[in-house]
């Protein structure tokens, strides 16, 4: 784990050019999809969370969940074709989980069509996402905050 302005990077994950979610491969080829650190801070205490149903395909652009919180609502954006296969139950029912552990509170799974190895080379990961993640903070200094569970 690597901290920048109290923001957590998690190095093994990968994430998009905004770094506002993290999608982690799981081993049946299914794609983790969650919020990062600086996602929850800037949403604020999140209240609600809506996955589309499972078995629904999601083209690029289009988003796999919306979160809502006391100051903002918005989606959880998707940059790869694919369909939804689960929505986390325990998200859904306990939608600041987020807040408290955004890299351990997945919102959902999805299947990426054309595997995961053409979805995943969407997204940045390695030295290039520290970097990155790292100046987002800096630039618009973001400092996270987590509530405690």
């Amino acid at each position: 784990m690597i901290e920048v302005n109290g923001c957590e990077y998690r190095p093994g994950l990968h994430y998009d050019k905004d770094f506002q979610i993290w999608v982690r491969p799981e081993p049946d080829g299914t794609l983790s999809v969650g919020m990062t650190d600086i996602s929850q801070t800037i949403a604020g205490r999140i209240l609600h969370v809506r996955v589309r149903r499972p078995g629904t395909v999601r083209p690029a652009g289009k988003p796999v969940a919306t979160i809502e919180s006391g100051k903002w609502a918005g989606p959880v954006p998707n940059l790869f074709d694919c369909v939804i296969e689960v929505a986390n139950g325990e998200v859904l029912s306990h939608p600041s989980l987020l807040n408290t552990d955004p890299y351990g509170a997945w919102v959902a799974r999805v299947r990426p069509d054309g595997g995961t190895g053409q979805a995943l080379a969407r997204l940045v990961t390695g030295q290039q996402a520290a970097d990155g993640y790292a100046e987002r903070c800096r630039r618009e200094d973001i400092h996270c905050k987590r509530t405690r569970k």
